[in-house]
């Protein structure tokens, strides 16, 4: 295993200000921020990170964890920070509270859980991909991600995060299903203190209702929140009742 690379986008906000750190979800890029960011930087500094082979980041070659996805994104930081991430990027946010207290202020962990999927689903996937490329897993992801009505509400972005996913790379997102199968912080949740959010889609079938609940009985500080009218990627379906919820957390848990 090795520590893989991740790419971060040049922070906006006032200078000086907190840093707050945003992470994606399998198959998308930065852009599934794109809305939030500027809400979040009337008050913060922001930045994104892209998972390895997805965006801006370079691919990976050889398998990684999500705790080493978290050690990637702790180290790319240079300082403390709070977070925010969706399903894996979520995955990640539990993993640095766990191996990175004394740097992650607090995190919203958002269409995600303390463990996803089930192993065998997630090796199927990796060798479908490895052997059909990303573009196999579009029309499945796309059901997966959006909402009822999101597509039609949204088809710009829409679009552009199923070509995100297409663009990818597929030894990469195969790596990355990997890391998902072997991620499993079920029984590591109460030694969490610092502050967490766990916030879900109304729709989402990939990280339901209690997939949050878990996680916010389960830490030490935990509370949820409910995205109405969303799936597995609230902020993109739902930008501002995300960023609400964001910024209401962030300023309770200073």
């Amino acid at each position: 295993m090795t520590v893989p690379t991740v790419s971060f986008t040049t922070p906006v906000g006032p200078a000086g200000a907190p840093l707050v750190v945003l992470g994606p979800s399998l198959g998308t890029s930065t852009i599934l921020w794109e809305d939030v960011l500027p809400l979040l930087a009337t008050d913060y500094r922001v930045t994104a990170w892209d998972l390895p082979g997805h965006g801006a980041s370079p691919a990976a070659s050889e398998p990684f964890t999500v705790e080493e996805l978290a050690d990637a994104v702790a180290a790319g930081t240079g300082e403390p920070f709070g977070y925010a991430g969706v399903s894996l990027g979520g995955a990640v946010g539990l993993a640095l509270a766990l191996r990175h207290p004394s740097l992650v202020r607090r995190a919203a962990i958002i269409a995600s859980g303390a463990q996803l999927g089930d192993a065998t689903g997630w090796h199927e996937r990796a060798a479908q991909v490895r052997a059909q490329s990303t573009s196999s897993v579009i029309m499945g992801s796309a059901q997966r991600w959006f909402a009822p009505d999101s597509i039609a509400r949204r088809p710009e972005l829409s679009g552009r995060l199923l070509h995100a996913l297409q663009d990818a790379d597929d030894e990469s997102y195969a790596l990355c299903c990997e890391a998902l199968a072997a991620y499993d912080v079920r029984d590591r949740l109460s030694r969490i203190e610092i502050p967490i959010l766990a916030m879900w889609g109304e729709h989402d079938a990939v990280a339901p209702e209690a997939k949050s609940t878990e996680i916010a009985a389960g830490v030490r500080h935990g509370t949820i929140v409910s995205i109405a009218d969303a799936a597995h990627l609230p902020p993109a379906e739902q930008p501002e009742a995300v960023a609400a919820a964001l910024l209401e957390f962030v300023r309770k848990a200073s």
